[in-house]
């Protein structure tokens, strides 16, 4: 099995807390990563994933472990069973003039029973699907920032 590595950095304006909050909760990941369609949190810090329909109608899930929590600061998990293996962290780091920078490592290994037509689609360029997902959270982030502030 082919494992991959992607860590892309963006700048979040907004509070640290309300960022790493939003972030934590992983219910919300569908909201601004295109390729997830659910995520239900369970317990003992575990969430259920299940990614958008691919080509011949294939849909993959997995359990996801939260291994370690600190508050505003980093998140990491891993995959702990289902379709994807898949391990990570998400830092979250301060800067002046109200902006936090967030760095996100993911660790993954496409599935080898699926056709590889299969897997070249849902898991082409990986980096680029990560951008878009950092440039999507960045826009609900700043959004969400822009609606409290009177």
């Amino acid at each position: 099995m082919s494992e991959n590595q992607i860590t892309e950095t963006i700048i979040v304006r907004g509070n640290l807390e309300d960022i790493f909050f939003l972030w934590a909760d992983a219910e919300n990941y569908p909201q601004w990563m295109h390729d997830i369609k659910s995520v239900e949190n369970m317990e003992d810090h575990t969430s259920y994933w299940v990614m958008r329909e691919g080509p011949n109608n294939t849909i993959l899930t997995w359990d996801v472990k939260t291994t370690l929590l600190e508050k505003n600061k980093r998140l990491a998990w891993r995959s702990i069973g289902g379709d994807i293996e898949t391990s990570g962290q998400v830092t979250f780091t301060p800067l002046s003039h109200h902006e936090v920078e967030i760095t996100y490592t993911l660790h993954y290994a496409p599935p080898v029973n699926l056709n590889p037509t299969v897997v070249k689609e849902l898991f082409s360029d990986p980096g680029k699907r990560m951008q878009r997902d950092l440039r999507n959270f960045k826009a609900h982030a700043e959004g969400m920032e822009e609606r409290m502030t009177p």
